[in-house]
């Protein structure tokens, strides 16, 4: 599996699923992926050290929904990755293009490859519409936030995995 950029989603080993080893679920830019919609990343050293060990295993929901990199910035509106997934709120960019269904693709194929993997936890980035986990932007485009999740973080909630922030993460280990 890749993803725009043409770097493996699934580490260095290239295997979803691996033996012996408990596998987590993390963005992709937290791992020094250029896939955010600026093309930056939020690279954390443990983190890539756990993909480059084969213990992590990376996706980029938005990405994964086939969205390009670089990218307007999108924000939920009226709501969060929940009422997404319940079709009462729709996520916009900041040009006012509609792209929910970009998002609602993505995070149904990164939970195809949670479940693939066999993972029962994820880090995902902060506040993103996709990733966010606990708060997110809250759609006005200004920086302010919310509380909610993000879409794929919402969906992976749903089916029971225990998701963290990469700030939980710093402060608390997984």
């Amino acid at each position: 599996m890749t993803y725009n950029g043409g770097e493996s989603l699934s580490g260095s080993s290239g295997n979803i699923k691996s033996e012996n080893k408990e596998i987590i679920v993390v963005s992709a830019c937290l791992a020094g992926r250029n896939c955010r919609f600026d093309k930056g990343s939020h690279p954390m050293q443990e983190i890539m050290e756990m993909v480059e060990e084969g213990k992590a295993i990376l996706v980029c929901p938005e990405q994964l929904g086939g969205l390009p990199t670089p990218r307007p910035p999108s924000e939920i509106q009226k709501g969060d990755g929940d009422d997404v997934l319940d079709g009462k709120s729709r996520i916009v960019n900041v040009k006012g293009q509609d792209v929910t269904n970009n998002f609602i693709k993505g995070a149904f194929e990164s939970y195809r490859i949670v479940m693939e993997s066999g993972a029962k936890k994820a880090i995902l980035k902060s506040r993103s519409p996709a990733c966010g986990v606990g708060q997110i932007y809250d759609g006005s485009f200004t920086g302010s936030l919310k509380k909610g999740n993000g879409i794929a973080s919402a969906l992976f909630i749903r089916s029971g995995f225990k998701v963290i922030s990469d700030e939980e993460f710093q402060e608390k280990g997984v």
